[in-house]
């Protein structure tokens, strides 16, 4: 492994760097976007039991939004279930909006180390081709050592541009996924909570159609 990377030369320094930070994100996101971590399993029924038998106060709430980002989508609700339902919402969807920038953490870098990897990698490669066309315009083609070293760092960072890039893309659209998986899951358990909070309002909502199926109209 030491011998490949000296044989990449100095390009290959960026990238060893660029795949250490990938490796220290793709661990880092993968602790703080585990389920028991974001939206533990039985919170929502545990918090609309709560909200139905009215036995909430404001240190039970702030007890609530430390424990996961649906912990706080939870309590934003609860802070403002005296309110409006529009409101309520508004407040919901405003919460939820930070709280996804910060599930997303991270992960632009990840998705930039995804890019850079082959162009890093290409860049050494050229590195060594110029390299190579040097020795041959010096001392001709009689030099082969010289020659399969230029080809050899041209190589090598390629592979290294590829290893990088390739696991950093795959880290980086799973995460998105599974954080897409995890709003709408929260939204769901806000939208459950908030018909419990007001449930004459959300049946009015429905009667109204305002979110309910609307029967289809007839032609005539």
């Amino acid at each position: 492994m030491l011998e490949l990377v000296k044989a990449g030369g100095w390009p290959m320094i960026p990238l060893l760097a660029l795949t250490v930070l990938a490796l220290a994100i793709i661990l880092e996101r993968a602790w703080t976007l585990r389920r028991i971590a974001v939206a533990p399993p039985n919170l929502g029924q545990e918090v609309r039991t709560w909200a139905a038998g009215g036995t909430l106060d404001p240190a039970h709430i702030d007890s609530l939004r430390a424990t996961s980002p649906l912990g706080a989508l939870l309590a934003a609700a609860l802070d403002v279930r005296h309110r409006p339902r529009d409101q309520i919402r508004e407040r919901i969807e405003d919460v939820g909006r930070h709280l996804v920038h910060r599930m997303e953490r991270y992960l632009n870098t990840l998705g930039t180390i995804a890019a850079a990897g082959p162009l890093l990698g290409l860049f050494g490669t050229v590195v060594g081709m110029i390299q190579m066309f040097l020795v041959i315009g010096e001392s001709g083609m009689g030099d082969v050592n010289e020659l399969a070293g230029g080809i050899g760092k041209a190589l090598v960072c390629t592979a290294t541009g590829m290893i990088v890039a390739i696991p950093a893309l795959m880290a980086h659209r799973w995460f998105r996924g599974r954080i897409a998986e995890y709003i709408v899951d929260m939204e769901h358990e806000a939208i459950r909570l908030l018909d419990t909070l007001q449930p004459a309002a959300a049946s009015a909502e429905v009667a109204a159609g305002g979110h309910g199926i609307n029967p289809p109209v007839s032609a005539s």
